[in-house]
């Protein structure tokens, strides 16, 4: 079981990962019409899931997440392959992800300031 410090450890790690995602959608968008740009992104999630299957509680510290150029998406005649509305969802999902994490950091703060008894 993942004591406090652990699970903090992996939102911060969580809200860290989304602020880079975020960049590097907004980097797709911006070289959208950019001749041979492939798109970036970055790699989290499977990070993330070995860390907490991990018997080792130090491997939350160690998550950094990783940018990538896929090379799986279509390529126009420009040789890029930046599609806008899948960026925009992408972008979406990824507002959405880091709303989930730092709510639950929030509320992990709290358990921890109502566990030690701290009034607000």
């Amino acid at each position: 079981m993942a004591n406090s410090f652990d699970v903090i450890r992996l939102l911060e790690a969580g809200i860290k990962a989304e602020g880079i995602r975020q960049s590097t959608i907004a980097s797709n968008i911006a070289n959208i019409e950019t001749p041979g740009y492939r798109r970036l992104d970055v790699k989290f999630e499977q990070l993330l899931s070995k860390a907490i299957d991990s018997s080792d509680p130090k491997e939350a510290a160690k998550i950094e997440p990783e940018v990538f150029q896929p090379l799986t998406t279509p390529l126009r005649s420009n040789g890029n392959d930046v599609n806008l509305e899948a960026e925009i969802g992408e972008m979406l999902k990824n507002s959405l992800r880091h709303a989930a994490y730092t709510r639950l950091l929030r509320r992990k703060f709290a358990q921890m300031e109502t566990a030690i008894g701290v009034q607000g």
